[in-house]
């Protein structure tokens, strides 16, 4: 058993600084400029081959170990979220309108505290390591750029395994880890539709083509489509987050446009979905004699957990902080990863931390909200856990 819970602790406080620093200047999407520099600034004179993207802020670090024959991936995302911070704490984000409020500014420092510690530990490392500090994990795809710009293969050779760890403000206990073989996270794509009619006066709809009642139906009719056509235990949620149409009370308009988010937990029902929504909107705008432009915007795959990995970090995290570190998660969730694009290509395993200030971390607020708070001192743990991860897989999973 290596020493590295011991040394995370040491480096603890240096974490908590770097999150901080992370925190009060949060960049939002691909292009993160200060949040590049002060990673790069992190990992100078640690001894890595260091590149950075070329269409996104990423940073890729690779660390040669004894042999070069086989290479982990690490992963952290970066980005933070247009939500402005409704939190008073000391090191409060000094950009109105951006937050870390899903804990990346977390990522990066428990990564981070990884390199340190497999740096100063490179003589167990039986292989390459590759750190992955990624950009535009909300909504941008962060996972697919580095992935075309050949992160994958980052040590000269396609990787072996991987792993990343994403903290939780709530849901899960403070400082424990939790993953599950098999889906972990949904998929997630994006359904758009423009019902077109024909507009007129409100007092008169006979001479007009109503667009707003037939949109209407058809959001009622997807929700209809999943419970009557898809098995509930394979789940499919369809969520209307938008809906336009109309100027005045009393003025038909020509057109009545919404946008739903598509969640499904296998690759089979997300062909499904997109294939049936489409569908059922053209035929009940048809029904009605009027036209629809229905459109899917694919986004994130399903997050799919290698059953062997996962149980691999059960086993690593128990052997670490004895078996109440881990909690068997017992279901995926609804959310979506663009981690998952590696996890399709590379064997692995996604894994949360829990990083709730609250003692009843069930009321804690979630993550994205603006209330969102995570818990500093969960950090050396991720580190341990990752450093951990990284030297074991490397001898015992690939």
């Amino acid at each position: 058993m290596s020493n590295f819970l011991n040394e995370a602790r040491e480096i603890q406080s240096d974490l908590a600084t770097l999150r901080h620093h992370l925190h009060q200047e949060p960049e939002i999407g691909l292009d993160l400029p200060k949040t590049q520099a002060k990673i790069v600034a992190a990992l100078d004179g640690l001894g890595l081959e260091v590149t950075t993207g070329k269409a996104l802020s990423s940073v890729t670090a690779v660390l040669r170990g004894n042999k070069s024959e086989k290479t982990v991936i690490l992963r952290a995302d970066m980005d933070a979220l247009p939500v402005t911070e409704l939190v008073d704490i000391p090191f409060k984000s000094q950009i109105n309108g951006a937050m870390h409020a899903c804990g990346h500014d977390l990522h990066v420092s428990m990564l981070i505290g990884a390199v340190k510690l497999l740096v100063k530990n490179k003589s167990q490392l039986n292989g390459d390591v590759v750190f992955m500090f990624q950009p535009g994990e909300e909504g941008f795809d962060g996972a697919g750029h580095m992935i075309r710009e050949g992160v994958l293969s980052a040590s000269g050779r396609m990787a072996d395994a991987t792993y990343g760890l994403h903290v939780m403000a709530s849901a899960v206990p403070q400082g424990t880890f939790t993953t599950k073989g098999g889906t972990m996270m949904a998929s997630s794509d994006e359904l758009h539709v423009t019902v077109v009619g024909m507009g007129g006066h409100g007092s008169q709809p006979h001479t007009a083509k109503d667009p707003i009642p037939v949109a209407a139906e058809m959001v009622s009719a997807l929700q209809l489509l999943i419970t009557r056509s898809f098995n509930a235990f394979d789940p499919v949620v369809v969520t209307v987050g938008q809906f336009h149409a109309g100027t005045k009370a009393n003025i038909i308009p020509d057109t009545a446009e919404f946008q739903a988010t598509i969640r499904t937990f296998s690759a089979e029902n997300r062909i499904r979905i997109q294939a049936e929504a489409v569908r059922l909107c053209k035929s009940i705008a048809e029904g009605y004699g009027l036209k629809a432009d229905v459109k899917v915007v694919e986004q994130y795959p399903v997050t799919v957990n290698n059953d062997a990995h996962a149980d691999f970090v059960a086993k690593v995290v128990a052997d670490l902080f004895g078996t109440d570190g881990f909690m068997e998660m017992p279901h995926p969730i609804a959310g979506a990863e663009d981690y998952s694009r590696v996890l399709e290509a590379v064997p692995g395993s996604y894994i949360f931390l829990g990083a709730s200030v609250d003692e009843d971390f069930m009321k804690s607020e979630v993550n994205h909200s603006p209330r969102a708070k995570f818990d500093d001192s969960v950090m050396y743990r991720g580190a341990a856990l990752l450093s951990e991860l990284a030297v074991r897989s490397l001898n015992e999973m690939v």
